[in-house]
């Protein structure tokens, strides 16, 4: 592949020129450019296979220059590296060649993957041949993943040969399968044929999209478009207690003419979220969907604040009836926009993280904060969203001190002393006389088998107790120091700066 990188940040377009180099020696990068003018310029020169920009630039952004060459029909695929506010509006740019969306900042591993999907499709493209075109499911394939140009030839090809002609109508129907794609794809086809053969005279062609987790059933050779998606809806009903089958998305949308194709499955693709707001069973017909009334949604903050005070508390059972009610909050009838409900979930996620992070409890070194916002952003449905909630339930740790080595008996009963009378500033002298032994010898073997000193753990055990008071109750500053064993605010406001960077105000303010 020839390849155009277009990025206005250096360090950025510069590091993805060499990462190609390293990782894709058989491809060239042709040239750079640091805004969107600059790579309308060059692409228009270099002709490239492959185009990698930035969406927001100065002079012109990404998504313009990809119009004006879509516009002059200039040939090429595009990867797009959005930021997550950009995310939604560059999706919508599937009609000027984006095949792949990279979200900043990018991972090694997503752009690899996505310049191999880019070869996997210039491959295909390449395919065009008389093999290839004895199979109208081939042709449509090629059509819609943008691999074959319809050209006189052809079209005279598929005119002879299929009976299709500019003015045929088609419905696209896409079943979103899901997480279990490979597992049940081969089942729904089935059933799907068999449904299918049912009409006389009607004609369909059934394409795996296992990128999309989706099965696409594309009709013709009817006279009515309402009457067979009235049709179809009728069978979506019937599939209410098949187990296999009700756990499916649809959608619908209608097109003239072969060369609509492409663009009328990547603009359904857009709308197959709703699944979200409406539930699974339902068809998302474009454009009808357009004109659904949606509600106000208003984000839980009661639920965020009760989450965090559970997380505080080290408490499994208030945590997860928390998330319990957190997803339960958009199934109140109301119909909430997907987006939003998507911007709910990132937000109450993230809560969870920062909080989890902040007191330990949390096993963020499992955490791919990057992956799990993906994840949320191409969700189609609300047990995908669910899934994803309590994948981060599951790295809440059991025991917040698990991991820890094996404790002597007396130091054991000295950390257990600390827990429990933290509150009220006890001191290694005092834990000293109740087990009867030396402040010295209990000093030195606290530090021995826990590797801080006793003055260390007891002031960062307290500083932890007094973030989870500044983020879960309303407690002034003074009430904070004092219930965690301070009786001076004003040194525990400077103990709290040292170990933190910040004043509790500051913390509690950029935390809560």
């Amino acid at each position: 592949m020839r390849i155009v990188v277009v990025e206005d940040e250096i360090r950025i377009r510069e590091g993805i020129c060499n990462l190609l180099e390293k990782m894709f020696p058989q491809h060239l990068v042709v040239g750079s450019a640091v805004n969107g003018q600059e790579g309308l310029d060059l692409i228009l020169e270099q002709k490239p296979d492959l185009i990698i920009t930035d969406v927001k630039m100065p002079v012109m952004d990404g998504l313009t220059m990809l119009s004006i060459l879509h516009d002059k029909k200039i040939k090429y695929k595009a990867i797009v590296l959005s930021a997550y506010a950009e995310f939604t509006y560059a999706q919508q740019a599937i009609r000027w060649g984006v095949s792949e969306y990279l979200i900043k900042p990018m991972v090694v591993n997503d752009f690899v993957k996505s310049i191999k999907n880019m070869e996997m499709q210039l491959e295909e493209s390449g395919k065009q041949n008389s093999v290839v075109f004895d199979r109208l499911d081939n042709i449509l394939l090629g059509i819609i993943l943008g691999g074959i140009e319809i050209g006189d030839e052809l079209e005279k090809y598929i005119k002879d040969k299929y009976g299709i002609e500019n003015d045929t109508m088609f419905s696209e129907v896409q079943i979103y399968i899901g997480k279990r794609f490979e597992e049940r794809v081969e089942y729904i086809k089935a059933e799907l044929e068999a449904f299918c053969t049912t009409r006389k005279n009607l004609k369909y062609s059934l394409l795996e999209m296992p990128k999309d987790k989706i099965l696409l059933l594309v009709l013709y050779g009817y006279d009515n478009q309402q009457e067979i998606e009235r049709w179809f809806q009728i069978y979506i009903a019937s599939q209410n207690h098949n187990k296999n089958m009700m756990e499916n998305n649809y959608g619908w949308i209608n097109v003239i003419g072969i060369n609509g194709l492409r663009k009328s499955y990547h603009l359904l693709l857009q709308y197959m979220d709703w699944n979200i707001a409406l539930g699974n069973n339902i068809m998302i017909s474009y454009p009808k969907v357009l004109n659904i009334q949606t509600s106000l949604c208003i984000y839980p903050i009661d639920i965020e604040n009760r989450i965090k005070v559970a997380l505080c508390s080290y408490n499994r059972s208030k945590i997860y009836e928390c998330i319990e009610q957190f997803t339960q909050y958009f199934n109140s009838g109301n119909v909430y926009e997907p987006k939003n409900i998507k911007e709910c979930y990132v937000r109450f996620i993230w809560a969870i993280i920062n909080v989890g992070k902040e007191i330990s409890f949390l096993n963020h070194e499992q955490l791919d904060q990057k992956n799990i916002l993906q994840k949320i952003m191409e969700s189609k449905n609300k047990e995908e969203l669910k899934d994803i909630i309590h994948e981060i339930y599951g790295l809440i740790k059991n025991d917040q001190y698990e991991g820890k080595n094996v404790l002597s008996l007396n130091v054991k009963r000295a950390e257990n002393m600390i827990l429990e009378y933290y509150k009220t500033g006890i001191t290694l002298e005092e834990i000293a006389a109740k087990l009867n032994l030396t402040p010295e010898y209990l000093g030195m073997q606290f530090h021995q088998e826990k590797g801080v000193k006793f003055s260390t753990f007891i002031r960062d055990f307290r500083i932890m107790k007094a973030k989870e008071l500044l983020i879960g109750s309303k407690m002034n500053v003074n009430e904070v120091a004092e219930k965690v064993g301070y009786s001076d605010a004003k040194y525990f406001s400077k103990v709290f700066r040292e170990c933190t960077g910040q004043l509790p105000t500051e913390y509690r303010k950029s935390n809560k």
